[in-house]
């Protein structure tokens, strides 16, 4: 099974270049779910047996269902839909009289140097003017329309000792000669179907055009862009659409801006979630006090991919708790609780893993190296309720190019299910 659903992993990450075509196609699989779309702007009417889904921003989403009205608590997945990238600036345009570049900044802890030398595109959205209001429109060249060039080694003597890189200078995408008749916007508009004077708003970003892959000599791996955080999308969404619990509300969660701090409205550190429970609390007539009991009854896992272990720089890791790649689910743990998980969640986790007979292993940073943080104390600061953190192991996060075992999609997705039915 690892092999078909990595095909169907790949290409969902292929279709899904920025924050807002992941959005788009979860939609897509929530629709064909039987899944109905509110609005927040609107009145809700929920139903027993209920599944519906919100997006915010069109780069955040929240799916649930309504098993009853007396239901338990809440079972929330939350990973993200955001990556590093870089975003184009508001003027996007440099000219000169050799070449046309964009002007970019970095969304994001981008691994710099993978992004040179290799064909990018550009997606996003555009806000045009309709009528008396605006509307957004998704976009996606899937064209290749612009290199970073490296500068060659003759006039770069430090590029393999340690060149420091400078976005503004050295990262501006060439994207056509100085004379060239169209630009990137014209392309866009072109794509959306619209008049580029009618473009009053952009988010654009721009990507690479290589292809997810399957690779290792016995097939062991897949390669592709935006695996972090993709990979726990689109498993945790598979698990989710699949399982069936009567006692719970099962919630599926997708912020966006992760890699930016999550303080956006559309981040984790939003009352994105908070509002949700509440309406959904309401909308049933259930009591404050029922509100309260359902919140302590609840749990959340924080999807987000874990570190593999290099084989370049085993000292970075801690030297008995690092994760490898085909080895089961990532629980992942830290005492500054960059990551949520104690005692408590750690040991629901693993009962759910036993239960289910789904590996699982533990990372810890080393204890000079800080690492990263996630999700999941950020979202823990509006909804604050017992909480796993949780990943994928994996090789080269936020490089334009990440690497992650074919085995351990089977892995997520099987304990996404089991979670969401315990």
């Amino acid at each position: 099974m690892s092999k078909e659903y990595a095909r169907v992993l790949l290409s969902l990450i292929d279709k899904s270049p920025t924050a807002y075509h992941v959005v788009d196609n979860v939609k897509c699989i929530l629709d064909a779910a039987g899944f109905k779309g509110l609005k927040e702007s609107e009145v809700w009417k929920l139903e027993t047996g209920g599944k519906y889904y919100v997006t915010r921003n069109d780069s955040s989403v929240i799916a649930f269902t309504i098993p009853k009205p007396d239901y338990k608590g809440f079972k929330i997945i939350a990973s993200h839909s955001d990556s590093p990238c870089p975003k184009l600036k508001e003027n996007d345009e440099m000219k000169s009289d050799d070449y046309v570049r964009l002007n970019v900044e970095k969304y994001g802890g981008m691994l710099l140097a993978p992004w040179f030398d290799r064909p990018l595109s550009v997606a996003g959205r555009i806000l045009v003017k309709d009528g008396d209001g605006i509307k957004s429109i998704l976009v996606n060249l899937d064209k290749d329309v612009a290199v970073i060039p490296s500068m060659a080694i003759h006039m770069n003597k430090e590029a393999n000792t340690g060149y420091t890189y400078r976005v503004q200078q050295d990262m501006l995408p060439i994207v056509s000669t100085g004379d060239a008749k169209k630009s990137v916007m014209s392309l866009i508009a072109e794509a959306a179907g619209v008049d580029e004077d009618s473009i009053l708003g952009k988010d654009l970003f721009m990507y690479i055009r290589d292809k997810g892959v399957i690779w290792g000599c016995d097939d062991e791996f897949i390669g592709s862009a935006r695996l972090d955080d993709q990979e726990c999308v689109w498993c945790t969404l598979s698990g989710f659409t699949e399982a069936d619990n009567s006692e719970y509300v099962k919630m599926f969660c997708v912020f966006d801006n992760e890699e930016v701090g999550s303080r956006t409205k559309q981040g984790a550190d939003s009352n994105f979630l908070a509002n949700l429970i509440d309406r959904i609390n309401e909308n049933l007539g259930r009591s404050r006090e029922e509100y309260y009991t359902a919140y302590a009854n609840s749990f959340m896992i924080s999807a987000d991919n874990a570190h593999a272990i290099h084989p370049a720089h085993r000292d970075k890791y801690d030297p008995v708790q690092s994760p490898r790649m085909n080895e089961g689910i990532v629980l992942k743990f830290s005492a500054r609780q960059s990551y949520t998980t104690d005692g408590i969640s750690s040991a629901a986790v693993r009962k759910i893993c036993e239960d289910g007979n789904i590996p699982y292993q533990i990372f810890v940073n080393h204890s000079d190296e800080p690492g990263g943080s996630t999700l999941g104390n950020i979202s823990n600061s509006h909804v604050s309720i017992n909480t796993a953190d949780i990943g994928l192991a994996q090789l080269a996060m936020h490089s334009s190019f990440e690497v992650a075992g074919i085995k351990d999609i089977d892995a997520l997705r099987d304990f996404a299910k089991e979670f969401y039915n315990s």
